[in-house]
């Protein structure tokens, strides 16, 4: 039985493409597997997921766009994923409810409400949310950590290329090592970029721990550690 009950996990919209495909199908049916693992031990999943496959607000502002209108593009690229993973897990007979940080009509998600969300999760659904904070100039790591806050959620796992945060680049530096824990002051002062810094003090404020984990090299690695298993890094208050 997992010590969590309930979780928030944040993808990146990077891990959900390949060289070819803005989505790769592969990619979502493994993220249905991953979230089906910790939907097996009865732990209730949250998701907000990023946008950087597709557009990436930062990424338009340097070429010359308004820094408001790319990530008003940025943030709807996350619904467009958020779509695409709540379909991958339909499919899979997951029941699942998509809900968006701002509120768009037709019928294609819900706007985001709290407690609607918490009801949700406590009926086993999967809740997706999209959209970041709804508005422009935050990050998607500071909406996966105030959906979180919001939630009640026991613990964020962000997953990464990598497995947890290092003291430099693992890929330019062979010699680079792994944290197992960290304080979230620590992580701020030696300027480590795994979140930005409003995230990690969203998190310090309400005691909300961050594991980051390495996913899809190993569509177990968030279930053995919802079973106790050491692995990534935790980043705590």
């Amino acid at each position: 039985m997992s010590k969590y009950k309930r979780i928030l996990l944040k993808l990146s919209g990077e891990a959900l493409a390949t060289e070819n495909n803005t989505l790769d199908p592969k990619t979502l049916s493994q993220v249905v597997d991953i979230i089906h693992s910790a939907l097996k031990q009865k732990v209730e999943v949250g998701i907000v997921v990023g946008g950087g496959n597709i557009f990436r607000g930062a990424a338009l502002a340097k070429v010359g766009m308004n820094r408001v209108t790319g990530d008003h593009m940025g943030m709807l690229a996350t619904v467009i994923n958020a779509l695409a993973i709540g379909d991958a897990c339909r499919r899979a007979n997951i029941d699942v409810l998509v809900m968006s940080g701002f509120t768009i009509g037709g019928g294609v998600c819900d706007p985001v409400d709290h407690n609607k969300a918490k009801q949700a999760l406590s009926a086993g659904k999967v809740v997706i949310f999209s959209a970041g904070t709804g508005s422009p100039c935050f990050t998607t790591d500071t909406g996966a950590v105030l959906r979180g806050i919001e939630i009640e959620a026991d613990v964020v796992f962000k997953a990464t290329k990598v497995d947890g945060v290092y003291t430099d680049d693992p890929v330019k530096n062979p010699n680079a090592t792994r944290y197992e824990t960290l304080s979230f002051n620590e992580a701020i002062e030696k300027n480590l970029q795994i979140m930005d810094t409003a995230a990690f003090a969203l998190c310090r404020e309400h005691g909300l721990d961050i594991c980051v984990f390495s996913m899809l090299e190993n569509t177990n690695t968030l279930s053995d550690i919802l079973n106790g298993k050491p692995s990534g890094t935790i980043i705590h208050p």
